[in-house]
C-alpha cells in the first residue's frame, strides 16, 4: 500500500483528523504534565515538524512528530538527563526567546493500531529526518521509549540498552529500527519523563489497587510506579534512550 506523508504546515486542515488518530499509548503515560502543556502546541507553533501519513483511503494512519532547539549554547551541550521533558522545554523557550536552534528532536512517532506492522513507524522515521535535512540542520536526535522495555520492568536501562543481537543491532525492536536508519546510542537519559498523582488518579489510570507501598509494576511502564499509600501518591520516572542521527 502506499502512503503520502505531508506536514501539516501544508495540509492545516488536516489537524483534526492528526489530532484524533487512534493510539496505543497507555494511559499513564499522556498524564506527563509537562508533555501536556507542549505537545498540542507543536502542531499550533511548529506545524512544518508534524508529520502525518495517509493510507490510499485518506485516513491518517500515522504521525510524526519533532521539534528544533538549540543543543549547541551555553548551559547545554550535552543531552539532558531528563530528556523528553527537558527538550520539550527547551525548544519553546527557544522559539520564545528568538535563539536560533542547531539540532531538532524527534518527539512522538505514532502509527494508528489497525495500520501497524506496515513499516510505517520506519518510514515515518525516515520521514522525520528527510524534513529536518530539507530544513538545513545536520543532525536528529531521539530521546527513544524502547517498545519492548516494558515486558522486563525491573531491568536497568543500562544493562538493557547494552543488549545487541549477533548482527550487532540492538536486541530492542525500536532502537533497532533507529539503529538501521544510522542512529547510535548516546546516553541513557534516566528521568525522560515523569508522572504523579494521587492514588485514586492512578486507580483510574490503570485499573490497579495501588493500595500497597513500594514499586508497583503497571503494564506499559518501562519501570515500576513508586507508590506511597500514607503519602496518597505515586511517582512513575521513565528512563528512555538518547540516540543521534548523523543527516
Amino acid at each position: 500500500m502506499a502512503f503520502k506523508i505531508m506536514s501539516l504546515a501544508e495540509r492545516p486542515g488536516m489537524w483534526e483528523q492528526v489530532r484524533d488518530m487512534a493510539d496505543s499509548w497507555p494511559v499513564f503515560v499522556i498524564q506527563d504534565l509537562v508533555g501536556s502543556a507542549h505537545y498540542l502546541r507543536i502542531a499550533a507553533e511548529l506545524p512544518e515538524y508534524v508529520l502525518f501519513a495517509e493510507d490510499e483511503q485518506g485516513e491518517v494512519v500515522a504521525t510524526a512528530y519533532s521539534v528544533p532547539f538549540a543543543l549547541h549554547t551555553e548551559g547545554r551541550g550535552e543531552l539532558p538527563a531528563r530528556g523528553w521533558d527537558r527538550v520539550s522545554v527547551w525548544a519553546f523557550a527557544d522559539l520564545r526567546a528568538g535563539t536560533r536552534p542547531d539540532t531538532v528532536s524527534a518527539i512522538a512517532v505514532t502509527v494508528a493500531p489497525h495500520a501497524q506492522g506496515r513499516g510505517l513507524s520506519a518510514l515515518m522515521l525516515t520521514a522525520m529526518r528527510d524534513n529536518a535535512r530539507a530544513r538545513g540542520f545536520d543532525e536528529v536526535v531521539a530521546p527513544v521509549r524502547p517498545s519492548a522495555k516494558h515486558l522486563e520492568p525491573r531491568t536497568p536501562m543500562d544493562e538493557y540498552v547494552a543488549r545487541v543481537r549477533p548482527d550487532g543491532l540492538p536486541h530492542d525492536p525500536w532502537m533497532r529500527v533507529h539503529a538501521r536508519a544510522g542512529a547510535t546510542v548516546d546516553r541513557v537519559a534516566p528521568a525522560s519523563m515523569t508522572v504523579s498523582g494521587s492514588l485514586a488518579e492512578w486507580r483510574d489510570w490503570t485499573g490497579l489497587p495501588f493500595d500497597t507501598d513500594g514499586p508497583v509494576e503497571v503494564p506499559g511502564a518501562l519501570v515500576p510506579v513508586q507508590c506511597d499509600v500514607r503519602g496518597d501518591h505515586a511517582v512513575y520516572v521513565e528512563p528512555n534512550v538518547w540516540m543521534r542521527h548523523p543527516l
